[in-house]
């Protein structure tokens, strides 16, 4: 059936306030694939230097440069 011949009469419509308190899904979890990278010594001891789960924090650090990247885009 097309989306055209749907009737949606019975689902009340979203606001901007519905989607402002929207919540992600909290068992969400991105897959995880082991790579190898290849950077400079100084960046790699400035990561480890916070402690345990620096390969997290620079998940974090490169996931927030694409998020950055994609709404300049």
């Amino acid at each position: 059936m097309p989306d055209s011949e749907i009737d949606y009469t019975d689902i009340p419509k979203m606001t901007k306030e519905d989607f402002a308190n929207m919540v992600r899904n909290p068992w969400y979890k991105p897959k995880k694939i082991p790579v190898t990278i290849r950077m400079d010594s100084d960046v790699l001891s400035w990561l480890r230097s916070g402690g345990k789960g620096y390969q997290t924090r620079a998940n974090s650090i490169l996931k927030h440069a694409m998020m950055q990247a994609l709404r300049r885009s």
